[in-house]
């Protein structure tokens, strides 16, 4: 008489990547393994790296989500940028941006920084863009967040921003200008 074995598959965890970590180390655990990336030698960075470097360290597919806050206006080249993070992020898998929001303060008083974001640039990497042909990074968006942390009175008023971004973009973002833009996308192979 034959034994019947049960196959039970065990999730593996997930892996992760914080780019442009700095001092910001995200500690893996049982359930995801984080890589910590900067250009800097700073304690609890796994990898130095260059973001203008390109291949980045990873082999393809590699990544179920990355989180970059405050990194990607530093890429001297964006589209290539998002490009190498396309590549290198699993079949559906999610990217967590946060970046200075034009024209916040934040956006304008760093010399480092190399481009400017508003509600809509991402829009460049939707599948169903206008100038879809110049890039082959595809992705959705499942979410996009005005904040206004630099001024706790005003987070009230980030949910009328949000709710009606294009109005707010053409007509209060110098008076009442954010600070951040968080945008959530999803990759689409």
């Amino acid at each position: 008489m034959k034994s019947s074995l049960i196959k039970i598959k065990i999730p593996l965890e997930k892996i992760k990547l914080n780019l442009g970590c700095g001092k910001v180390i995200k500690k893996s655990s049982p359930q995801e393994k984080w890589i910590n990336m900067d250009i800097a030698k700073l304690p609890g960075v796994d990898i130095v790296w260059n973001l203008d470097k390109y291949p980045w360290p990873f082999k393809n597919n590699t990544f179920d989500e990355v989180y970059a806050s405050h990194v990607i206006e530093h890429a001297a080249d964006l589209i290539k940028c998002m490009e190498e993070l396309y590549r290198i992020i699993k079949q559906k898998g999610m990217i967590n941006i946060k970046v200075p929001f034009f024209p916040g303060l934040y956006a304008m008083n760093d010399p480092t920084h190399k481009h400017f974001f508003t509600y809509f640039t991402f829009e460049y990497f939707t599948p169903d863009h206008t100038y879809d042909y110049y890039s082959k990074a595809k992705f959705y968006i499942v979410k996009r967040k005005i904040i206004f942390s630099w001024n706790p009175y005003l987070k009230w008023i980030s949910q009328f921003i949000n709710v009606h971004p294009k109005f707010y973009s053409r007509y209060l973002s110098f008076i009442l200008p954010s600070n951040e833009l968080q945008i959530i996308l999803q990759v689409v192979k």
